[in-house]
């Protein structure tokens, strides 16, 4: 199965790649429009919004996105997501 990503607020075009692929293993070998600092889900550098349906965070994702973005559940560590099915991504300014 294929999942397409899009991105708002963004000339990068949409990328359809397969389930469970890691976004930010993908877009290290491209022009990313989404910045990745240590790929681990530690730092918050990859923070962004999430438009669509996607499994919840772990336990560790859920521990620094309370401290980054408590006020926001549709945030996400974008070196973390598990790509299920079509999602747009949105920058996120902490």
């Amino acid at each position: 199965m294929l999942c397409k990503i899009s991105f708002t607020n963004n000339e990068f075009p949409p990328l359809e790649l397969p389930a469970h692929q890691s976004l930010a293993d993908h877009l290290t070998a491209q022009n990313s429009p989404i910045l990745f600092g240590c790929r681990t889900g530690l730092c918050g550098t990859c923070l962004v919004e999430i438009i669509g349906n996607i499994p919840p965070p772990k336990e560790e994702e859920k521990e620094v996105l309370q401290i980054l973005a408590p006020e926001n559940p549709r945030v996400r560590l974008a070196c973390q997501l598990d790509l299920t099915q079509d999602i747009t991504i949105k920058t996120y300014e902490v």
